[in-house]
């Protein structure tokens, strides 16, 4: 992993942080308190994190249909340390 890969995760919150920022944001926002830079600043930072937010669930969803996609689970053998397949089992 490059440097820069490495700051960057370093940087962002994780995925419960980016949504209570967000919320934290998006409650700022409907005070109407705010004046237009500020308001704009704000609904910046808002989409960052909602990007950052979908990017996650996407990676987590790839990883669960990766996990979940086994094919035929009654064909799967034990696997030795080494990663070569066990001789326990029947061939078919």
């Amino acid at each position: 992993m490059s440097k820069k890969s490495e700051t960057k995760q370093e940087n962002e919150p994780d995925f419960e942080s980016a949504i209570k920022e967000l919320e934290a944001l998006v409650e700022k926002l409907e005070s109407g308190d705010l004046g237009l830079a500020e308001s704009l600043s704000h609904f910046e930072n808002g989409v960052r994190l909602s990007r950052q937010c979908h990017g996650l669930i996407d990676r987590a969803r790839q990883t669960v249909e990766m996990l979940s996609d086994s094919g035929d689970e009654s064909s799967a053998r034990p696997m030795s340390i080494s990663g070569s397949q066990a001789d326990d089992g029947p061939d078919d």
